[in-house]
């Protein structure tokens, strides 16, 4: 989509170029993020890996991701995306280069485990288009930022093998990897230099306290306190996946730590939620700057179902592609893996635009009905298969899934929009709770399997959001640096 193609959605001149700047970073960072996965067959070769180490690196590769989003986006509604994904840029860029660097299992699954911080990128580019683009504006913005920025996961399937065919030998993995990482760190000056948070005049809206989501009612405190169980649930079943019991990466000793740890943790960030939200319990807060919390815990299980599925799949698509077909040769199975992360650049527009168009809520509901469906004829997918069938059915299931992503962050920054980097951090979060409890149903199964379970979860998310969730409407009232309230409108 061209310049030309975006002044067709009426954006300002200025809003384009920020939406260039801030895609290109997001595309970097999963491309980044993704480096691995087209390569995988060939790092298992030069490694001489076992599939179940494989297939750990994949599940290491969501595990940081998971806290680290929630994080950022605290960070990001605190100071900025312009300090925040300039700092994501130069730190990934780093663990990059450690990957390419690895020489042993070790150094590779703890280099992967830390680039999954570069998965958090996603999150600040949320803030900083809902900061430059009106809210009638704001599904396509966000759709074309997020889908085109995802497409750096399909580039990297396409462009990483070449690349290491180019630069040749066992080890022109190491050097394609590395480039992404050369390219990351440049580019964080380039992001810096040339971008501001908010349009000239406009208010940079911050939240109160940073470390938990501001609440203010005792049932939306306990449905918080619920939906961030999961996280650490997630990251203590991949402890356990990576010590004794699963691949032997870890000791017994030092994952009874991490349980120990996470479990304090969770803990602490609960009395951290009740100290921040006691205030706002008493009921004295006005109506107009209340929010629902449901629709946050909706959206997080609908970024679960979408992203998480999207990234699980990309994960290991290009490894089952080979193991069922093993005489397609690997450029060709990593291109046909990545045409389902390739269709970011149109679907997740689409699930943008169609929200501001037919609503957020139908929106929704359309696009988990097809995920469902095109999980399902995945899960039928066998060696008797001809590549035509195979495109036949990845490539419908991908657009659904894609356009779901797009559909949930339409609604996003029209919850609250001071909270929209906490809100996005924690969705973004469960999109990779998501992505880590089905690679790890694949681990532990078979591909059958791990695409019948994401098109069941598919199902019952439709089910919810068929059922509770409320189509955004009215006006968002956020307090100005003078005391002044503004009155955002949100939904037609």
């Amino acid at each position: 989509m061209s310049d030309v193609g975006l002044n067709l959605f009426k954006f300002k001149e200025a809003n384009i170029k920020i939406l260039h700047l801030g895609w290109i970073a997001f595309f970097i960072t999963f491309f980044m993020w993704f480096s691995h996965a087209s390569l995988m067959p060939l790092i298992q070769d030069y490694f001489q890996l076992t599939m179940a180490e494989a297939k750990a690196l994949l599940v290491l590769n969501v595990a940081l991701t998971i806290p680290a989003r929630t994080v950022v986006g605290m960070l990001v509604d605190k100071y900025g995306p312009r300090v925040m994904f300039t700092a994501l840029l130069i730190i990934s860029g780093i663990f990059c280069l450690g990957f390419a660097l690895a020489q042993n299992y070790t150094q590779l699954a703890l280099m992967r485990f830390l680039l999954g911080f570069s998965g958090a990128g996603f999150v600040i580019g949320i803030r900083l288009m809902t900061e430059w683009f009106p809210v009638k504006q704001a599904g396509t913005a966000q759709g074309i930022y997020g889908g085109w920025g995802n497409f750096g996961a399909a580039a990297a399937g396409f462009i990483l093998p070449m690349l290491a065919g180019v630069f040749g030998g066992d080890e022109g993995w190491r050097y394609a990897v590395a480039c992404a990482g050369i390219v990351a760190i440049i580019y964080a000056f380039i992001f810096y230099r040339f971008v501001t948070n908010t349009p000239k005049g406009s208010t940079y809206f911050t939240s109160k306290k940073i470390g938990a989501m501001e609440v203010t009612s005792r049932f939306d405190l306990v449905l918080y306190i619920l939906m961030t169980a999961p996280m650490f649930i997630a990251l203590a079943i991949l402890t356990w996946r990576l010590s004794p019991a699963g691949v032997s990466l870890l000791s017994d000793n030092f994952s009874y730590g991490v349980y120990v740890f996470l479990g304090v943790y969770f803990l602490q960030q609960v009395y951290k939620i009740i100290q921040i939200n006691k205030d706002n319990l008493d009921g004295s807060t006005a109506d107009i700057h209340k929010y629902k919390f449901k629709q946050v815990a909706l959206l997080n299980v609908a970024y679960m179902v979408t992203f998480g599925s999207e990234v699980a799949v990309v994960s290991m698509l290009a490894l089952h592609f080979t193991s069922i077909f093993p005489e397609w040769p690997l450029a060709q199975a990593a291109a046909i893996a990545a045409s389902f992360m390739a269709m970011n650049l149109f679907a997740r527009p689409l699930g943008g635009y169609f929200s501001d168009k037919m609503g957020r809520r139908l929106a929704l509901l359309i696009v988990l009905a097809g995920s469902s469906i095109g999980y399902y004829f995945l899960s039928l997918m066998g060696p008797s298969w001809s590549v035509w069938q195979v495109l036949a059915v990845v490539i419908p299931c991908s657009f659904f899934v894609q356009a779901g992503a797009g559909a949930v962050f339409a609604v996003v920054p029209l919850i609250k929009r001071r909270l929209t980097g906490q809100i996005a951090g924690m969705a973004g979060a469960y999109g990779n709770v998501g992505a880590a409890t089905f690679l790890l149903v694949y681990s532990l199964t078979d591909a059958q399997t791990f695409f019948t379970v994401i098109a069941v979860c598919s199902a019952i998310v439709l089910g919810l959001i068929a059922t509770f969730l409320d189509e955004p409407k009215g006006h968002i009232a956020e307090i100005n640096e003078d005391g002044s309230i503004e009155l955002i409108q949100v939904g037609k």
